[in-house]
């Protein structure tokens, strides 16, 4: 592993963009449980009022990532990626001051999260496009480990982090931490010297817009897979943003724990990653959907309430599964997708990955005051079951293969 990431070091920009990770990632595993129990804290707050504000950021990305996406392909996508972190560093340090100055409310926390959101629209499609712009397409599944294991270790180490900065001095100086973070990462990112970009015509956005649509479509395997993730995501990042907090938010060590289980969920996804450096997955989709079906196990663990570790156990199962598949599924794409097209590829990819994400996250603050977090857990493990399984019945998932190049 060692030796690969030294030859891939050679390759300009790596370095730099592996570093970018590592930083803002910090920063990442430290926000989700800062906001969280910054929200939960205030007065008189309910879990509705964390649903409000975990889809106020979320939302301006599914609403606007397509218009990302043809930006990604018309500009040089380091300087929109470093652009987008250093002016999110900003939004993010003003919910910090917030809370650090006594004065944080639920429209300054949703305005804020709706303008990081934005950034983030632009932030994704050109992010996905930056690696094939450094890498030779044999390297791409060991650089995309590479990057989603330094990702990972850092998300941990904020995580760990996160949870004890919360605890001992509260979120406001946890969420500054995150606003530093991206904006070295944004000054490291916009450092990169992509070579220039192609000739191209000069189209309406609109145009480009249905190029997209069609080197998306033209692939089954790909909307059967988006597909089936816009029901998994729906699950997923309610329980992140949402019902795992709910759950853990008894007893005066709720943030600990659950700043535990995303630490055990992201040391899993580097496992994960170390598998994805050293396994060449010859069915890769296959071995992907399989893997997200396993992460159920999480949802019901913390469901049936079961034993810290034992939940702890599920968590990093859960990640080694999702880092897997994250690995095969960008491999897959930047191997199979022009590159030319390829940040309006993925914009429609997130957009219909994530497209119910939003309405997840909105709804599982009321869904668990009404019928119970427990209950709403378990429901949403069968639909991530039932869901990460269904693409096995489509022969072009099955028939997927790995690309070899000479």
């Amino acid at each position: 592993m060692i030796s690969d990431f030294r030859r891939l070091t050679k390759f300009p920009g790596f370095t730099n963009l592996i570093a970018a990770r590592f930083i803002s990632n910090i920063g990442n595993g430290l926000s989700p449980i800062a906001l969280a129990y910054g929200v939960l804290g205030l007065t008189g707050s309910t879990p509705r009022d964390l649903s409000l504000v975990m889809v106020s950021r979320f939302a301006p990305v599914v609403i606007l990532m397509l218009f990302g996406g043809v930006i990604g392909d018309r500009f040089k996508r380091n300087r929109i990626v470093g652009g987008a972190d250093i002016l999110g560093s900003s939004f993010a340090a003003v919910s910090a001051i917030s809370f650090i100055a006594g004065f944080a409310n639920l429209p300054l926390l949703c305005l804020m999260g709706g303008l990081f959101g934005i950034l983030n629209a632009l932030w994704w499609p050109a992010f996905a496009g930056v690696l094939p712009e450094i890498l030779p397409k044999e390297y791409l599944q060991k650089g995309n480990a590479i990057v989603g294991l330094v990702s990972n270790i850092a998300v941990a180490t904020g995580a760990l982090i996160g949870g004890t900065l919360v605890t001992l001095f509260g979120s406001g100086w946890a969420l500054l931490v995150d606003a530093i973070s991206f904006l070295l990462a944004g000054i490291l990112v916009w450092r990169i010297n992509l070579p220039p970009l192609p000739a191209r015509e000069k189209n309406t956005m609109l145009h480009d817009l249905r190029v997209g649509w069609r080197e998306f479509t033209a692939r089954s395997w790909v909307v059967v897979i988006v597909v089936a993730f816009t029901f998994i995501n729906f699950c997923f990042e309610a329980t992140i943003s949402v019902l795992g907090p709910l759950a853990f938010n008894s007893g005066g060590n709720g943030p600990r724990n659950w700043s535990f289980n995303l630490a055990a969920l992201t040391a899993g996804m580097i496992f994960g990653g170390v598998i994805s450096i050293k396994v060449r997955f010859k069915r890769p989709l296959v071995t992907g959907m399989l893997a997200i079906s396993s992460t159920a196990l999480w949802n019901f663990s913390i469901g049936f309430s079961a034993t810290l570790p034992l939940i702890l156990l599920t968590a990093v199962l859960a990640g080694v599964a999702v880092e897997i598949f994250t690995v095969v599924w960008t491999t897959s794409m930047q191997a199979n997708i022009p590159e030319e097209s390829y940040s309006r590829v993925i914009s429609y990819d997130a957009l219909g990955s994530f497209a119910l994400a939003p309405i997840g996250i909105a709804v599982a603050g009321p869904i668990a005051q009404a019928v119970g977090t427990s209950v709403t857990l378990k429901v949403a493990g069968v639909i991530v079951l039932i869901s990460a399984l269904a693409p096995l019945t489509f022969g072009s998932v099955r028939e997927l293969r790995t690309k070899k190049h000479h």
